[in-house]
Order: C-alpha cells, then sequence, then structure tokens
C-alpha cells in the first residue's frame, strides 16, 4: 500500500481507539485494539493488483514442481519481504522444501513357476516389487473384524499372500458378519480395499495378490491412463521406503495359482515358485511452501495459522493455461492482504497476543500434500500448541445457485472440533461484516465431502480447530476461463476482512480455543 494510505489508515487507528474494544481484558493482559482500521487496509484494488499478477499467463497455471510454480513462491516470498514480515523458519527462508515425488509405473514382471507376466498383462501393480518365494498363502477374503478373521489359524509374515474380494456367507445365504441378509463394509470395495491390505500389512505380509474381477477393469483403466499420458500420482517422499507391494489380478492368473479361488474360501499355504522384477520410475519434484509469520506480544508461543493454497493445475495438454484465478488465487491474495493487516496493527503497538502464521502450502491439487507435509512430516511450530486453522480455498466467486444473492460466504467445519470457534465466527462477523454465513456444505451428509477435500483437514486430523471459507465451485472450475477478470473484488475484499477480523479475535483473546469435540 502507498505510503499515504498508510498514513490515513494510522490517523483513523487514532481516531478510533478510544472507541469500541472487545470486552476480553484482565488485570494482566490489554484490552484488544479496534481492528476495523486495520481490516480496512484489505482493499478491492490491492486485491485485484496481486491477482492480476498471480493469476497472470506468466504464472503459466503454477502447477506443482512446475515453473510457474517456483515464480509463484517467488512472488509470495517477495511481498512478505517488502512487507517486513518475517519468515517463520529460524534460517530465515520463507521456503519450507516439500520432498516429493512422482510415484509412475514400475517397469518390470513377475514369474508364477516360470511363467512371465508383463505388468498390465493379467496383473496390475503401481508401486516396485521384488524378491524370490517358494510359496503363496491364501487367505481367503483376507478380512480381519471383530466378528470374523481370516488369519485365525495362518502366518503370513514374511509371505505373499493372496486374497480375493467379498465376504463369507452361511449356508441360508445371509453374511458371517452381519448375522443377516446386509452386506457388511467388506463388500463395498472402495471402503474395504484400504483395510485388506493394511491387515495384511500389519500381520506380517511382504506383499498381496488380490482378485476382484467385478472392478479389475476399473485399475486397468487407470493403469492404461497411467501409461498412455505417461502421467502419476504425486506424493510425499517416505523417509523410510516401504517395501510392501500390492497386485491387482484378473481371473485368468488368480487361477494359475489357485483353480478353485471362486468356490474355495479356506485359507492354507500354496507352493509355487514366484521371482518378482518389477523396479520404481519414480521422479523427484522440487516443490516448497511458504511461510511467515508475526510472532505474538504475550502468548508468543500459541499459533494462529491462515491458510491458502499457493499452486493450480498449471497448463493443458492443447496448451491453454489454467489460471486459477478463484482457485485458489482468490485466497492467496486474500491471505497476502491479511497479512499486510497484521502487520498495520503490530506496526501501530498492536501486535496479536499470539503469533500469526501465514501458510500458503503447494501441491493442494495433488492431494492436500504440501499442508499434509507441515502438519505429518515438518510443523514448523508445534501442533500442539497451535490454536486454529482458518483455511481459504476460493472466496472471488459466486456459487450459481446463489446468483443475486451475492452477500454470502459458505463456511464449513467451524462447529466440527470447537464449540468456541463456530461460536465466535458468528460473534464477528455479526459486529463487523454481516456476511450470510451458509452452512449448507457442513451438513455430515454433503455428497460433495468438501470438509475433506482442502488443506484444512491435516489440520482437522490432528484436533487443531478450523474454519473453511469457500463460494462454491462455478462453471469455470479448473477450466483455463477462471481468470482474474471474473472475480468479484468487492466480495472478496468482504470475506477477506471476514477472516482477518476471525483471525484477530482468536488471536487476541484471552482463553484459547477449547477443543470440546476432538476426533477420537
Amino acid at each position: 500500500m502507498k505510503k499515504i494510505a498508510l498514513l490515513v489508515s494510522l490517523l483513523a487507528f487514532a481516531c478510533n481507539s478510544s472507541q469500541k474494544t472487545v470486552a476480553d481484558k484482565t488485570s494482566d493482559s490489554k484490552a484488544i485494539a479496534d481492528p476495523t482500521p486495520f481490516a480496512e487496509s484489505i482493499t478491492e484494488a490491492e486485491l485485484k493488483e496481486h491477482l492480476f499478477i498471480y493469476a497472470s499467463d506468466e504464472f503459466e497455471g503454477r502447477e506443482t514442481g512446475q515453473p510457474g510454480q517456483k515464480k509463484a513462491v517467488a512472488y509470495l516470498a517477495n511481498q512478505y519481504k517488502k512487507l517486513g514480515i518475517v519468515a517463520a523458519q529460524k534460517d530465515g527462508n520463507y521456503f519450507q522444501k516439500v520432498a516429493l515425488e512422482l510415484n509412475k509405473l514400475p517397469n518390470g514382471s513377475i514369474a508364477i513357476n516360470d511363467k512371465a507376466y508383463e505388468n498390465g498383462e493379467n496383473l496390475l501393480t503401481f508401486s516396485a516389487a521384488n524378491g524370490n518365494f517358494n510359496e503363496i498363502i491364501y487367505a481367503g477374503y483376507g478380512i480381519e473384524d471383530e466378528k470374523y478373521s481370516d488369519y485365525t489359524n495362518i502366518d503370513v509374515t514374511d509371505k505373499i499372500i493372496l486374497i480375493k474380494a467379498g465376504e463369507p456367507t452361511n449356508s441360508d445365504g445371509t453374511y458371517v458378519i452381519s448375522g443377516n441378509s446386509e452386506k457388511s463394509v467388506w463388500s463395498n470395495m472402495s471402503e474395504s480395499i484400504g483395510k485388506r491390505f493394511e491387515a495384511a500389512e500389519k500381520k506380517g505380509a511382504k506383499g498381496v495378490f488380490y482378485f476382484d474381477e467385478n472392478n479389475f477393469g476399473r485399475f486397468q483403466s487407470r493403469f492404461d491412463y497411467m501409461k498412455k499420458n505417461d502421467s502419476g500420482r504425486m506424493a510425499i517422499v517416505e523417509e523410510e521406503k516401504n517395501t510392501f507391494f500390492t497386485f491387482f489380478i484378473n481371473e485368468t492368473l488368480a487361477k494359475a495359482i489357485l483353480p478353485t479361488i471362486t468356490t474355495e474360501s479356506k485359507p492354507k499355504a500354496i507352493a509355487a515358485k514366484i521371482n518378482l522384477a518389477v523396479e520404481s520410475a519414480n521422479e523427484d519434484v522440487s516443490s516448497e511452501n511458504v511461510v511467515a509469520f508475526i510472532k505474538g506480544s504475550e502468548k508468543p508461543n500459541e499459533y494462529v495459522i491462515i491458510s491458502s493454497h499457493l499452486d493450480h493445475i498449471g497448463v493443458t495438454k492443447d496448451g491453454e493455461i489454467n489460471n486459477g484465478a478463484d482457485d485458489d488465487g482468490s485466497g492467496t491474495v486474500a491471505l497476502l492482504e491479511i497479512a499486510q493487516a497484521f502487520k498495520k496493527a503490530a506496526d501501530a503497538g498492536n501486535g496479536p497476543k499470539r503469533s500469526v502464521v501465514f501458510l500458503h502450502v503447494t501441491g493442494e491439487e495433488k492431494g492436500l500434500l504440501g499442508s499434509q507435509y507441515y502438519t505429518d512430516n515438518d510443523p514448523i511450530f508445534p501442533l500442539a500448541e497451535t490454536v486454529a486453522d482458518l483455511n481459504i480455498d476460493m472466496i472471488g466467486r459466486i456459487d450459481p445457485k446463489r446468483e443475486g444473492d451475492r452477500n454470502y460466504i459458505y463456511l464449513i467445519g467451524s462447529d466440527k472440533l470447537s464449540t468456541d470457534l463456530h461460536n465466535i465466527s458468528e460473534e464477528v462477523n455479526k459486529k463487523y461484516m454481516n456476511i450470510e454465513l451458509d452452512y449448507t456444505y457442513n451438513d455430515e451428509n454433503d455428497p460433495n465431502r468438501f470438509y475433506y477435500r482442502s488443506d484444512h483437514y491435516n489440520f482437522v486430523k490432528n484436533n487443531i480447530p478450523i474454519i473453511f471459507y469457500f463460494n462454491g465451485t462455478h462453471d469455470d472450475y479448473h477450466r483455463p476461463s477462471d481468470t482474474p477478470d471474473k472475480i468479484n473484488y468487492d466480495l472478496l475484499e468482504n470475506r477477506a476482512r471476514l477472516v482477518f477480523y476471525t483471525a484477530w479475535e482468536v488471536a487476541n483473546r484471552n482463553d484459547r480455543l477449547v477443543v470440546d469435540k476432538p476426533n477420537k
């Protein structure tokens, strides 16, 4: 902001300092200052100026690990330097390196009783697998449940196991686990496949051959797509490489191992000469989060995080740039303006009581990877002392369902872990903004599952209260047409101010938020 604007802001503060203050005062803590003049430094003009740069073609869609993403993080770091807001890391580096890799289709084959099978023919694997074995343990359905276990009379330690989809039934056709005609979760492929693999690994197995003829085609389609496009799934590099492997096999291979597999379910050992020679083709990806902070004046070892994701989906195969102005350029520039407002307050002698962390994460579009890295691998500040995460992901547009009804924002998750946070959010909005807080997507039965789909969720997993601010999707979502000229900058200003006011209250109140509804 220009010097004259700063002067106006400080004068406004001086004129209003004797007016309303939040009623949160004790003998050993000064009253919370009126945040209004600092919130007013968040303006349409500056948001627009930032976003027309950040979501321009120059940034090439900001795809994780690509040159455009490097330009994006450089821009953000430079803005924090200009604002005089220091890096969160002790070495003064704004960039938190995030160790990622692109998991590509591995190369190689396996041999069973001297018959070779290439990866992609009768079997599919998405990870490396090596070793020689003299038997395979058939573990039936591979179920480990409090009501039933396929592992009761077998030892699978350091063995390959063969399992199949489905679940056991009684002679009358009822299901063993449910005890009636209702199928259990073990008959749901999407929910049970992970449970099966996890059970096998916990039992000590080296790997799994999984037979599910009804869904083999789905795995084959994914495999063929990756092969055709030479693509892969991005993931955080594991410090200790997991050597557990999984193979999806079709009926031809399953019956080559056990001809009676479709009718036989009793676990047993099967003599077989097995050689696995599948090598990784993974590629390292260089990426980083950008993290800055303002140290708290009274409770510096408690932290309020405000987050947004800095990445987008890059360039289409036809060379069109996905600018990602709303997703999540809007959240990114809002976070810069919020940081500026907190810095103005600090420069005026009203720094936040708790430390405020400005966290721009990478790899959200690849599976919430940057925030996962921060919470699971390298939390710069202790999670146990992290009070809340206010996450901003798409706040610059209007949901077509709300056309003509502009003054709203979807809030997700505010009441999931902390009643305190939800109440503060409501009270702050009523006092300062009067935006309609729409909780449509906060419903437990929301089919969109937005609560699980942005970076706040990695904080949720650690019992850190969150609010997810979101305007809903629109026709330009994840398309080249998501451009900065379509942003509603007045709404972006109002929504960013709401986040600032909420963060201000959480950072400055005497009592830390109570987590009264923790995850179990």
